[in-house]
């Protein structure tokens, strides 16, 4: 089974809107956030990725509300791997405030492909030992 990380962050007051709920805007931000993170956390780089030609752009992006986060709430992102990648790879992420009280659900898919060609390319094999093996 692929690991699962959590990312947590406080939302601060430049990322609410005049409800003081944070805008919806800010999810996306912060489940680029808590990619990195995971990714960081199975020991690979997006800046060793991109340095041996190799980037993974977000090709879609879904979030679903289910209530607000508020200004000053501690959040925590549980963010996991939806299957095992090959061109494209799905996280999944599930945010929570300080009582546990589940706030979204949301979704990106990324593509990985060969900054040389232009062209999407399978996951290469490193990077998917890399994430069989956390």
């Amino acid at each position: 089974m692929m690991k699962s990380q959590k990312y947590t962050f406080r939302v601060r007051y430049h990322e609410t809107d005049k409800m003081q709920y944070m805008h919806h805007s800010n999810y996306a931000k912060h489940f680029e956030n808590a990619r990195i993170e995971w990714l960081r956390d199975v020991d690979i780089s997006y800046k060793e990725m991109e340095d041996n030609g190799i980037m993974l752009p977000v090709v879609n992006l879904t979030t679903d509300f289910k209530r607000p986060a508020k200004y000053d709430d501690l959040l925590t992102v549980k963010t996991a791997l939806k299957q095992v990648p090959n061109v494209k790879i799905i996280f999944t992420y599930h945010v929570y405030n300080q009582q546990q009280e589940l706030l979204a659900i949301g979704e990106t898919t990324l593509v990985f492909v060969d900054m040389k060609k232009n062209k999407p390319i399978r996951c290469p094999k490193h990077i998917l030992d890399l994430i069989l093996t956390s």
